[in-house]
Parts: structure tokens; C-alpha cells; sequence
């Protein structure tokens, strides 16, 4: 198969029968987590699978820039909240570059929220109770997995898995100390969504710092 035959084409609107999303109502809105939080709930009826899956974009100490997908956990007037461990790539990139992006992007809504801002670190209260709520196989896998770091064979993972399962035996399964949840403090939010002929919608909030008030615009497409 060649690459033309992989890549879809160009889809082809009919206006008439898929009418573009109300224009005025979009950009009336004035704050950036609550529209956020509402896309989100729309977005959990719609996706079928980690409505709150994102691609965070973040940095080495060279600028070298790196993304994966993980889960948002947390959202509101503070910023949004994942968590990880902190020994992994991502973790390493943070401690030298503090700042990261996130794409969410709800194929069936034709929406798309990117944010940019500062990154720091939740409390240990908070993160051992979110820690806490997750299924114990998950906290038994924050102990044994050595994150983005060289893995010899499947066997091996397990091997470590069996260790702390026999370790914590029947007992509470406390939180690592290497494990531990991140904050992207929002300087910049911005909200695309999809409309015919790629003359998309686009509205973007921005502040100069995370205490300042947000300022709207509307963007070309």
C-alpha cells in the first residue's frame, strides 16, 4: 500500500446537510476553565474511550522537545493535574524546564483545547488521595515499573510486580516517594473547533502572568 492509498482525502462538506455550529455562542464566552469543563462533559458522552486523554508536550534541557499521551486528573481555576512518575523522561524534562503544553483533541465533537503554561508540583496530600482512589494492581505497578528506563524482557516487570505484591502482602499500598502529580498553570488557552472548509473557529485566552486577568481573542483559522 502507498502512502497515497494510507492518507485519507480531503473530505467534501455539504452545509445544507451538516450546518456549521452556532458562531455567537462560542465567542461569547468570557472564562476558559469553565468552557473547558463543559466541552469536557460534552465530550464524555461522546468519546468512547479517555475523554480525558491529552498529549503533553514537554522539554530537555537542550529545547529538545518530546510528547506522549496521558490522562488529565484533576481541572479547575488552578490548572490541570496528572500525575506520573517523577524518574521517567517526562519527570526528568520537568525538574529541568518547568513549562509544558497540552493537546485534547474529541474526534467525534470536531473539537480541539490547547494549553500552554507553567508546570509545578500538587501537594502530597492531594497526591496521596488521588494516588489512594487508583486500583491496587495500578499502585502495586507504580512501585515496580523503573518508567522510561531500559526493560529486558516481560519477565522481568512481572518479576518486580510479584516482589511488592509479596512486600505489601494484604496491607495498605502507600504512595512512592518517586511518584507524584504535576500542575500545568494555564498562561494560554485556546479552543478550535471544526467548520466547513477548514475556515475553523478559533478562540484563544491569554495572561502575562498566571495572577493577571485573561484577555480573549478570536484567531484566523
Amino acid at each position: 500500500m502507498t502512502g497515497d492509498n494510507l492518507i485519507p482525502p480531503s473530505p467534501r462538506y455539504d452545509p445544507a446537510a451538516d450546518p456549521p455550529p452556532d458562531d455567537a455562542a462560542l465567542f461569547a464566552e468570557s472564562e476558559p476553565i469553565a468552557l473547558f469543563e463543559r466541552w469536557l462533559g460534552e465530550a464524555k458522552s461522546k468519546e468512547p474511550n479517555d475523554p480525558n486523554g491529552m498529549a503533553l508536550a514537554t522539554a530537555d534541557e537542550h529545547g529538545f522537545p518530546d510528547v506522549r499521551m496521558v490522562l488529565l486528573k484533576g481541572v479547575d481555576a488552578s490548572g490541570f493535574v496528572f500525575y506520573s512518575n517523577a524518574e521517567s523522561a517526562k519527570g526528568r524534562q520537568l525538574e529541568v524546564n518547568p513549562r509544558a503544553a497540552l493537546v485534547f483533541h474529541w474526534k467525534s465533537l470536531r473539537r480541539q483545547v490547547r494549553v500552554r503554561g507553567l508546570v509545578e508540583p500538587v501537594s502530597a496530600a492531594e497526591a496521596d488521595a488521588y494516588f489512594q482512589s487508583r486500583d491496587r494492581g495500578a499502585r502495586l505497578g507504580a512501585w515496580a515499573s523503573k518508567q522510561s528506563r531500559p526493560l529486558e524482557d516481560r519477565l522481568a516487570l512481572e518479576k518486580r510486580i510479584a516482589e511488592f505484591t509479596a512486600k505489601f502482602g494484604l496491607g495498605d499500598v502507600p504512595r512512592p516517594e518517586h511518584w507524584r502529580g504535576y500542575r500545568i498553570v494555564p498562561l494560554a488557552i485556546e479552543f478550535w473547533r471544526d467548520r466547513p472548509f477548514r475556515l475553523h473557529d478559533r478562540l484563544t485566552f491569554s495572561r502575562e502572568s498566571v495572577s493577571a486577568a485573561w484577555t480573549k481573542s478570536r484567531l484566523y483559522p
